[in-house]
């Protein structure tokens, strides 16, 4: 993939229109296999295991997961048995060194970008599709709602940028990606965008920004009848998640997490009375950041009909 771009951007140096180019590496996704040169990286004797190998107290139901990601791969426990020690380093020490392989490769991207005289005029943004867990709640992989899923990297590059490095605590979305490359690349946006181009966090990362970020995940989504919505929302201190029978509307289960007293999610404090007030204001807050469901049931109609 590296290789194929490097070409690309050689041929894109020679020309006079812009260009676009999307580089998608499947590391370090499964199977957790990179070259001897970036395993060797790693000591499996310093590798420590998650400091939290069990679910939360309190969690709803909707939390538990049995990662078959991982388990349909030879040498993994089946059923529930969990995953011991020894195995847990080998899986962590695979995907540090998947991590370190896809970092040499972006490396020699940005390297081709500058030999090719583009650095100077092109933006690069590095991001992830989703989070992953390494034995964190007893669990591997993906697919719940814990903040371990949803917190990527965004790492974003634009020439004249004369404030470097710079990080912002400002919460951003997926959604924000395509509005902030538009506005950094002077295009204009469509009307039909749900997303905030983020751009203006690059002169102040610490002005106000968005209250909360969402994420939804759903579980029995082969079966419409069962299928159960997990509706999420990040602030700057607190996680909080709502469970939703998509057929009924009826609201099955909260989830709350305080990550300035709790940031490894360790205990669910919905039910705690003194939180009610904290509960309504996240739900309106949630409710609020959903205006795109009335967009998705409006399309999901007219896909039916067609």
């Amino acid at each position: 993939m590296t290789d194929l771009a490097i070409g690309q951007l050689a041929g894109f140096s020679s020309g006079e229109k812009p260009f676009f180019m999307a580089v998608g590496y499947q590391k370090p996704h499964l199977p957790f296999n990179a070259p001897k040169k970036y395993w060797d990286l790693y000591d499996a004797d310093e590798i420590e295991m998650a400091n939290n190998p069990f679910m939360p107290e309190h969690v709803s139901r909707y939390f538990d997961y049995n990662f078959g990601e991982l388990r349909n791969y030879a040498g993994i426990p089946k059923g529930s048995e969990p995953l011991s020690d020894t195995l847990s380093r080998i899986l962590k020490h695979g995907y540090y060194a998947c991590v370190s392989y896809i970092d040499a490769q972006i490396g020699r991207l940005l390297d081709a970008l500058h030999e090719n005289g583009l650095d100077r005029n092109t933006i690069v943004l590095l991001w992830g599709d989703h989070g992953w867990k390494l034995g964190e709640h007893g669990m591997w992989c993906k697919h719940t709602q814990f903040e371990l899923d949803s917190h990527v990297p965004l790492l974003l590059k634009v020439p004249g940028q004369t404030k470097v490095p710079l990080k912002t605590d400002a919460l951003v979305e997926f959604v924000d990606i395509y509005p902030t490359l538009c506005e950094l690349a002077g295009l204009g946006l469509p009307d039909h965008l749900q997303g905030k181009s983020f751009a203006p966090l690059l002169d102040d990362p610490g002005r106000p920004w968005k209250k909360g970020a969402i994420t939804v995940w759903p579980l029995h989504r082969d079966d419409p009848e069962s299928l159960v919505m997990g509706y999420c929302i990040q602030t700057d201190r607190y996680r909080y998640t709502e469970w939703i029978n998509e057929s009924s509307g009826e609201l099955l289960a909260r989830d709350l997490f305080d990550h300035q007293n709790d940031p490894d999610e360790n205990v669910n404090i919905s039910a705690l009375p003194e939180n009610a007030d904290l509960i309504n204001q996240l739900s309106e807050l949630l409710e609020r950041g959903k205006g795109w469901r009335a967009m998705q049931r409006d399309l999901n109609q007219v896909n039916n009909k067609i």
